[in-house]
């Protein structure tokens, strides 16, 4: 279900609250506990090119820009 017709759907059951209440219960997006979604950058929030090693949770492109500040230097 997408977000689009999950919205349209809870202005159609405004009036009725006990179905809305079910609908709610069984349709609402869930959270992700795992998989690359859960896992994103904690500085722009990208979930590609990820880095999680030494707790960093970084995308590639924010480690770039801050590799300098937190002490990293490039060899090559």
């Amino acid at each position: 279900m997408t977000v689009s017709s999950y919205k349209k759907m809870l202005k159609q059951l405004k009036a009725k609250p006990i179905k809305m209440k079910k609908f709610l219960k069984h349709n609402s997006p869930k959270e992700k506990e795992f998989g690359i979604i859960k896992k994103a950058c904690r500085r722009c929030g990208n979930t590609r090119g990820h880095i999680g090693k030494y707790g960093l949770d970084l995308c590639r492109r924010c480690f770039r820009d801050i590799a300098p500040d937190i002490g990293w230097k490039k060899y090559s």
